[in-house]
């Protein structure tokens, strides 16, 4: 079930693999229609950058452009909190992997503008809509 996995995130763990798990968020959020801006690979920077070996993680910088412009056309500033992160990352056992987004209720809060407040609801709805997606494949494949 999706839920609250931090004051600002919302996630699960799933019954997918890693790389599975990333092809699988990146539909949902398609479907939704989230494009995928930037990835940025954790572990990959990680062992360039410092030497040191992490499990796989990915960041996803998904944006729906028909509601960032609606967002940036209320509060041009906003875009200091676009796009929307998602992350996939390797779970504690085989087979198993944590999905998450940004929770942009919490992130948009920080404008203070009271017009941007549905569009967040709008947008947290979509994010939870395609990690319900991605948690519900993985549960029917059990």
């Amino acid at each position: 079930m999706i839920g609250t996995t931090s004051p600002y995130g919302i996630g699960a763990t799933v019954g997918l693999g890693y790389q599975e798990a990333v092809e699988r968020v990146k539909q949902a959020l398609a479907a939704e229609g989230f494009g995928i801006l930037c990835e940025i690979d954790i572990a990959a920077t990680f062992k360039k950058k410092l030497d040191v070996d992490v499990k796989p993680y990915v960041i996803l910088g998904a944006c729906n452009p028909p509601l960032a412009y609606r967002a940036l056309s209320a509060e041009p500033d906003l875009g200091l909190l676009l796009p929307c992160n998602v992350i996939v990352r390797a779970g504690e056992s085989p087979g198993q992997s944590v999905i998450a987004a940004m929770d942009p209720v919490a992130a948009l809060g920080l404008a203070a503008n009271p017009t941007i407040a549905p569009l967040a609801e709008e947008v947290r709805m979509r994010l939870a809509r395609a990690l319900e997606a991605v948690e519900r494949d993985a549960s029917g494949r059990r």
